[in-house]
This record gives C-alpha cells, sequence and structure tokens, in this order.
C-alpha cells in the first residue's frame, strides 16, 4: 500500500548560538534546509525575536515551516530529534537555553497520540512564539481539538493577553 504524504506544520527555535557564525537565526535556517531532505518544505515562516519562556535568560529566534512528508509522525519525530542533536542539542534541562527545538505542532492527520508524541502539541494554544510564525504560512489550518483556526486562536491569545498599564 502507497502512503500518501501527510503535511506538518513545525515549530522552530533556537536561543543559544554555538558560534559566532552559527547564530540562532542561521541555525534555523539550517534546521529548515536539513527538514528539506526529510520531504518538501511547502511554506517557511519569516524568523521571529520573542521573549524567552522558563529560566533563560536569552531571547528566542522562532519560526515554522510546513512540511510535506510520507513519514508517519513517530518515525519524523525521529528524525527531527536527530537534527536537533546535529545543530548541537543537548536535553538538560527543561525550558533553558538550547541550540535548536524542533517541535511538531499540528499534521493533516488530526489527532496522534503516542508515549513519545502528541498532535496537536499539547500547549501551543497558550504560546505566541509558537502561533505567530504559523499564522504567516497556515492561517486557515484548523486546530483538531477545538476547531478553531490558527487565526483565531493567535486572536485569542492576544486578547486574553495583560494590557500595560496606561501612562500618564
Amino acid at each position: 500500500m502507497v502512503q500518501r504524504p501527510a503535511v506538518y506544520a513545525l515549530a522552530l527555535g533556537s536561543n543559544r548560538a554555538l558560534s559566532a557564525s552559527l547564530t540562532p537565526r542561521r541555525l534555523i535556517d539550517a534546521a529548515a534546509l536539513a527538514i528539506a531532505g526529510l520531504g518538501r518544505v511547502i511554506a517557511c515562516s519569516p524568523t521571529l525575536s520573542t521573549p524567552p519562556l522558563g529560566p533563560s535568560a536569552r531571547r528566542f529566534a522562532n519560526a515554522a515551516l510546513l512540511l510535506e512528508s510520507a513519514l508517519p509522525p513517530d518515525r519524523l519525530l525521529v528524525r527531527l530529534q536527530q537534527i536537533e542533536r546535529s545543530l548541537g542539542r543537548r536535553r538538560h534541562r527543561r525550558w533553558g537555553a538550547r541550540s535548536m527545538d524542533i517541535d511538531i505542532i499540528l499534521w493533516s492527520g488530526g489527532r496522534w497520540r503516542s508515549r513519545a508524541l502528541t498532535i496537536p502539541h499539547l500547549v501551543f494554544r497558550q504560546r505566541d512564539f509558537v502561533l505567530r510564525p504559523i499564522l504567516t504560512i497556515a492561517a486557515d489550518w484548523r486546530d483538531p481539538a477545538t476547531g478553531l483556526t490558527i487565526r483565531q486562536l493567535e486572536s485569542r491569545l492576544k486578547k486574553a493577553r495583560p494590557k500595560p498599564p496606561a501612562r500618564g
């Protein structure tokens, strides 16, 4: 049986340079190039600079891409983790500085759950640094859990954020 390719929405992030020339933005570019070897990159968002989440003090470079691939989610995850390691990823501390983080956020197959992977990503709806890049390339994709589009999820997240106090 021939397996039809699936489309995946991937989130990429980096906030630890490996050298003066391998900055977080360049690591994002290197990851996108490596990911292209796993299928066909349909779209890639601009790279955004975002504040850190958790204890890290360094700003992140974040992007998203759409990948068409014949790999099933569990096999794609293994390959993405290999790419992370090839770009210097070491899993030491949760939310610490990292040279590369690649997450599978959504896929055209709807929901997926295994011991190692849950799609849609469990907390992507609350993460502006994930939603904003995906919004630029897949605004009308729907979250299979809520039925809402990326555009709607991002709009809800904006409304939920407290506004800074007025000065004056």
